[in-house]
């Protein structure tokens, strides 16, 4: 066995800012390590993200965390996203515990309740360090939040309570980069500021001889080396951790073709999982918008109600806006998919999450909806199109369909049955990742495209190996542009420190 195959350890990846690239960073490190054979785990304290996903196990774990698993090549665990919060509005979120729903509680509330669950988040990281050789832990937004350093459950508190390293990653593409990486350091208390022990420059583009000194410079005063300047990457593929990730363009191919399918998709406030939509970005011949008005609809081919955290109050925007009313004249495909398939309905009935009662749907389709106080949480598979998909639930609200073709059905030990259901060009389905499966993706835009008069030729890209291809691009990036070794020393370092202690204790 090789030395790199013994590494043993742990590290921790902070940003400067949310969406500095902690969630892609660790996603290609945990790539780059598996592929030199080492066993390696994500870890994710608190993560705040509507996008989520289901373990084999029935938790609900952040969906960057999931990711993160999958580039690893392991399987999702509840262990490596004890703590999910769900923002449900301005002031709240739903608090989900080791993988079930916990509380809903305000930003005060939960920060109170912060110190009851530090014991809970050190225990979910020891026991990933028990089953992995190498456990990479992701920060939340900036660890340099002094307001909230006091009850930090989620980044360099993590780091001094479990005596691991950590690097702060700053994302140079925003400009003020040093200004950003030295400012993280410098305002923090000395016993976290040791724990940094390296930086990395993100998202650089142009030549990186264009930093000239100023990486020696950033070194000199503020005491940490700088680890590696990594270059812009236009990839595609990669699960987005939150909504913040929809104010970028979203198209993935900019030349226009004849029969170019236009995809429109619906933004509610409370979106959640619109990463169900990212495997449409692998077809050549799809266009994929996100609108929040009727002025933006336009005459799409096809529009996806996703997900929502708050199905009830985005019906009503989706009413309020006049984009419902838009959508009915139009002779357009509609898909909606768990939330956005419940507004689809005649009824819902919720007395859980918005607590408003029966409130009337859209009719589009002859289901209905009933909220119950339990979620479901589990991955299911079945049929789809004539063609085998494997998914997951993740809802209050059960929906009983009194009508319309089968869509979807789920044939797995959950039971057997009907989840989702079409009526003309109107189609909904609970099950989130019913358009990860190929075969099924390209059945259904083969048939929103017949119904424009169009034609849909599939590009032959499996959505899987996209997501693969994504990752070894980043992963081949870090290998080639950030000092390893020093990386790989740092994780060590975690794991000789651990073995210290137990001497300690012998």
């Amino acid at each position: 066995m090789s030395e790199r195959r013994r590494l043993r350890g742990a590290l921790m990846v902070c940003g400067t800012t949310s969406d500095a690239g902690k969630s892609t960073l660790v996603a290609g490190l945990c790539r780059l390590l598996a592929r030199r054979g080492v066993s390696v785990a994500p870890f994710k304290a608190q993560n705040m993200a509507l996008n989520s996903v289901v373990t084999a196990s029935g938790h609900e774990i952040g969906r960057a965390q999931g990711f993160q698993a999958f580039a690893a090549g392991v399987p999702a665990d509840m262990a490596m996203n004890p703590i999910l919060l769900k923002p449900t509005s301005d002031r709240t979120s739903q608090v989900v515990v080791n993988g079930r729903p916990w509380a809903v509680m305000s930003a005060a509330e939960y920060h109170a309740a912060k110190p009851d669950l530090l014991p809970l988040v050190l225990d979910a990281l020891a026991d990933l360090r028990s089953r992995y050789d190498v456990v990479l832990l992701e920060g939340a937004g900036s660890p340099t939040e002094i307001n909230l350093l006091d009850h930090d459950i989620v980044n360099l508190r993590i780091a001094h309570e479990a005596d691991l390293p950590a690097i702060v990653v700053g994302d140079i593409n925003l400009g003020g980069v040093f200004a950003a990486l030295y400012g993280t350091v410098a305002l923090l208390p000395d016993h976290l500021r040791a724990r940094v022990r390296g930086f990395l420059i993100n998202k650089l583009r142009g030549d990186p001889a264009l930093l000239l000194d100023g990486c020696e410079q950033l070194t000199a005063r503020a005491g940490v080396p700088v680890l590696g300047v990594i270059p812009w990457l236009a990839t595609t593929g990669l699960d987005a951790e939150d909504s913040m990730a929809l104010d970028r363009a979203h198209t993935m191919h900019s030349d226009a073709l004849a029969d170019e399918l236009d995809v429109a998709v619906v933004r509610f406030p409370r979106i959640s999982n619109f990463t169900d939509i990212d495997p449409l970005a692998v077809e050549p011949g799809v266009r994929i918008r996100y609108v929040h008005d009727r002025a933006g609809l336009g005459d799409p081919d096809l529009v996806v109600l996703p997900g929502s955290k708050a199905t009830v109050d985005d019906l009503a925007w989706l009413r309020r806006t006049g984009l419902a009313a838009e959508i009915s004249r139009r002779s357009t495909t509609v898909l909606g998919i768990c939330g956005g398939y419940q507004m689809m309905g005649a009824t819902i009935d919720d007395r859980v999450e918005s607590r408003a009662g029966v409130v009337e749907g859209l009719r589009w389709l002859p289901v209905r909806t009933v909220f119950g106080p339990d979620k479901v949480t589990r991955q299911r598979s079945g049929m789809a199109m004539g063609a085998a998909v494997h998914g997951y639930q993740i809802h209050h609200g059960r929906v009983v369909a009194d009508g319309g073709e089968p869509f979807v059905t789920l044939l797995d030990d959950f039971g057997h049955g009907v989840d989702g259901v079409f009526e003309g060009d109107r189609y909904g389905t609970t099950l989130h990742g019913v358009l990860d499966a190929d075969e099924p993706r390209r059945l259904f835009l083969a048939g929103v495209a017949a119904r424009r008069g169009k034609r849909f030729i599939g590009a032959g890209r499996s959505f899987a190996q996209v997501r693969l291809d994504a990752l070894d691009e980043i992963a081949d990036a870090l290998d080639a542009n950030v000092d390893m070794p020093a990386i790989e020393r740092l994780i060590a370092s975690a794991s000789v420190i651990a073995d210290r202690r137990a001497g300690a204790g012998r």
